[in-house]
């Protein structure tokens, strides 16, 4: 069955008894067992509860998993994964991460004794030369956030299980509507399902989809044990969002390679980075990988003055610390998304004081192109350029 069918599908098998076309919100708790050593299947909602399972479900068959796991948010998701690893372990990561992995990793794991090493993960004479023989896995984000830098999924991949590491995926941006890593050889999948899964700005949710009997297993373990699972009113509200994934993707796909061709030719824009314009480093790759395009991309302005002016200036785009919700949104990650990243290393990657992240949404394009339009001509006034 095509992917879109699957979609619009979630959950409206599911409820025998009644014949829902929507699956129910059980916002059981505890759930009676028929008799001593018998149970329905669920017993305690933390380890298992009949919404998140469908939820769960359809999470894994979308990604080609063997399972699924719905967590609090995108950050309880990783959470979640980093405790796989044990004291000493080692990870490489992609070096254009977002800021709230990065401080994870550095704040937070490197209590544990965890430690990590950014690089360009599409560079394999990188990744042999940061090798450890205590490296456990590869954190890839592809694309990245904001840079829109491009991993070959299946190179990678055969390079670590050479290495016997892990392959880890955050999907956030492409949703398995356009990349499915596990079948390009990656172990794990993480979303921040906030973002385009959800995709309407009022659901704070992470997946984690694994490959594998028994890293299933060991996933599932720490899902319960650590307890940051999805509650049922939120699970719910990620499978409604889910049902409308294949139509908004490819409006936000549509809306940001316009939005991407027009900035590249103003003249006020220094740069553009989205994988969708053929000079982009990674386009190639992003076309054999991936069935499309995501809707974020990031541009730099010719000149850092602009940037407060154009972000008071637009109306219609939201200035706002998100992506992937139908509005579109306009962030700083300098200021924002990439605050916790050491200047000197954010720089370096090229996030630096002239660059803004494009959330691009579903509104009609012209009126998104007439409202940054507008804010970049009051924002060139302003400045006397």
């Amino acid at each position: 069955m095509n992917i879109e069918s699957r979609l619009a599908q979630i959950g409206s098998l599911h409820d025998p008894e009644t014949g829902g076309i929507s699956f129910p919100v059980h916002h059981a708790t505890a759930f009676r067992h028929p008799k001593l050593g018998q149970s329905t299947g669920f017993d305690y909602s933390r380890t298992k509860s009949p919404t998140r399972s469908v939820l769960e479900q359809a999470a894994a068959d979308l990604e080609s998993g063997d399972a699924g796991f719905a967590c609090s948010s995108g950050m309880a998701a990783l959470q979640t994964i980093f405790a796989l690893f044990s004291q000493g372990d080692h990870l490489l990561v992609s070096l254009d991460l977002y800021g709230g992995t990065y401080r994870m990793l550095e704040q937070i794991m490197s209590r544990f004794g965890v430690t990590a090493s950014y690089i360009d993960t599409n560079d394999l004479d990188a990744l042999e030369s940061q090798w450890k023989p205590n490296t456990k896995a590869v954190l890839i984000e592809t694309p990245t956030n904001p840079l829109m830098m491009i991993t070959d999924i299946a190179k990678v991949s055969a390079w670590a299980k050479r290495k016997g590491c892990l392959v880890i995926v955050d999907n956030t941006l492409l949703t398995p509507y356009f990349q499915r890593p596990i079948e390009l050889g990656a172990d794990i999948v993480v979303h921040s399902a906030t973002k385009y899964l959800g995709g309407h700005n009022d659901v704070l949710a992470g997946l984690i989809v694994t490959k594998g009997e028994e890293l299933s297993k060991q996933v599932a373990f720490l899902h319960n044990s650590i307890g940051a699972v999805l509650g049922p009113q939120d699970s719910w509200l990620l499978m409604r969002g889910m049902k409308t994934l294949a139509l908004r993707m490819e409006r936000h796909q549509e809306n940001s390679v316009r939005m991407a061709k027009w900035l590249k030719e103003h003249p006020a824009v220094a740069e553009v980075f989205h994988p969708a314009l053929p000079d982009h480093p990674g386009h190639d790759i992003q076309n054999r990988q991936s069935s499309g395009n995501t809707g974020i991309f990031a541009f730099k302005m010719k000149d850092a003055r602009t940037i407060e002016p154009i972000l008071r200036h637009i109306r219609l785009i939201a200035f706002a610390e998100s992506l992937g919700g139908v509005e579109s949104l306009m962030t700083y990650p300098a200021v924002q998304t990439h605050a916790d990243i050491p200047p000197e290393i954010r720089e370096a990657v090229g996030v630096d004081d002239r660059l803004l992240r494009f959330s691009v949404g579903i509104e009609h394009i012209d009126d998104l192109i007439a409202d940054l339009s507008q804010a970049i001509d009051n924002a060139l006034n302003e400045i006397g350029g």
